[in-house]
């Protein structure tokens, strides 16, 4: 479904030349992917790559067998990839319907919108008509983008850290969630997330750290050295972290 093909994005600091993603190739067709390493090692910017909202510096991405390395941000959506953000966007004005009705890209009926947010753990009720600025919270926010999401029906859903800020909300309902969506579109879910119950219904794990793809295969292969435990054991990112 997806394949990079040595995906390099290099910025300038202070007149200094900086890589932020370093030579990455990796094929994504799984049902579920996850993409973990320690913080600042380039996962989000490689999400954004994906979805066309940072361009590469070197290297190609292909798209069901299409190169999509120059597509924007809405050629890609028409195409059939989402993308969730680690912060949630607020719009002034619209309402929580305006934007499941964007999402879906046809008119759909209050029940129907009502609906996707009662999957993500929100009384639709009370959201349906609220407009999407700052009386929401950084969790509301979430589970509205993941609604969103949901409405699309996408090939290849991305989401930077699903998880954050919604602590109150169940991961087991999280996850359930993502269950349904595959369901519904046979589509692959890329996830970028350390939470270890989120790791562990992933088909395949990535692991990024200091803009190299480190790590790549089946969960059973790559999750063992991620959660080492006991006596002097130190984990795949521990180990990651200290280079």
């Amino acid at each position: 479904m997806l394949q990079l093909k040595n995906i390099s994005y290099t910025v300038e600091e202070d007149g200094k030349k900086k890589d932020i993603i370093k030579n990455i190739s990796a094929d994504i067709s799984q049902r579920f992917v996850a993409i973990t390493g320690p913080n600042g090692g380039g996962k989000s910017t490689l999400a954004k790559i994906i979805a066309g909202i940072v361009q590469p510096t070197e290297g190609q991405i292909f798209f069901d067998g299409e190169d999509i390395t120059n597509a924007t941000v809405t050629d890609r959506a028409k195409m059939g990839i989402s993308y969730a953000f680690q912060q949630p966007v607020r719009f002034k004005g619209i309402t929580v319907k305006d934007l499941i009705t964007l999402a879906a890209g046809k008119p759909i009926k209050t029940t129907e919108a009502c609906a996707y947010l009662s999957e993500v753990g929100l009384c639709a009720r009370e959201y349906i008509n609220r407009e999407v600025n700052a009386s929401l919270s950084g969790g509301e926010l979430k589970r509205i983008e993941i609604a969103m999401v949901m409405a699309r029906e996408t090939k290849l859903s991305v989401f930077d850290e699903p998880e954050a800020g919604i602590d109150l909300w169940s991961f087991q309902n999280l996850i359930k969630v993502f269950e349904n969506m595959h369901d519904k579109t046979g589509g692959s879910i890329l996830i970028i997330s350390h939470q270890e119950r989120i790791l562990n219904i992933a088909d395949e794990i990535l692991v990024i750290a200091n803009g190299e793809l480190k790590a790549q295969g089946k969960k059973d292969d790559i999750l063992p050295d991620l959660l080492c435990e006991g006596a002097g054991c130190q984990t795949l990112l521990d180990k990651l972290e200290k280079k």
